[in-house]
């Protein structure tokens, strides 16, 4: 039997305040609300072919045992992070600093030649700001 082809649907981050999330993710990435529930506890936004979701923890721990963990601020971060494309690395991480996201790492030009950043959102995510590569 063949595989079946999977495609990247969404990702989904775990939070404590669904609206909060939408609210920074817009102030910070300019990333506009697409659907939110009624209940607060699931929103998305329009980025794309591929949607970021947020969703309460309290629905994580619905939906699977012992729902998500979220590191604190002050250990490393998780295994998984955003990455948002940009032409100004720089003013995104402003902008991203300014919004309540923590620098990690300054702008930096890699030896292919992508600049990159990344800071974390007041929930601990791991966000990577770069230019495309290529």
């Amino acid at each position: 039997m063949a595989a079946t082809q999977l495609k990247l649907a969404w990702v989904i981050v775990y939070v404590p305040d669904v609206s909060a999330a939408l609210a920074l993710y817009e102030r910070a990435f300019g990333q506009k609300t697409r659907f939110s529930v009624p209940t607060g506890d699931y929103g998305e936004l329009d980025t794309g072919a591929t949607v970021l979701a947020f969703a309460a923890d309290e629905l994580g721990a619905d939906n699977f045992p012992g729902g998500p963990h979220r590191p604190a601020l002050t250990d490393k971060p998780a295994n998984v992070e955003l990455a948002f494309t940009t032409d100004d690395v720089d003013a995104a991480v402003a902008n991203a600093v300014e919004a309540g996201c923590t620098l990690l790492a300054p702008a930096t030009v890699k030896s292919h030649g992508q600049t990159v950043a990344w800071i974390r959102d007041p929930w601990g995510t791991l966000i990577e700001l770069c230019t495309p590569i290529g």
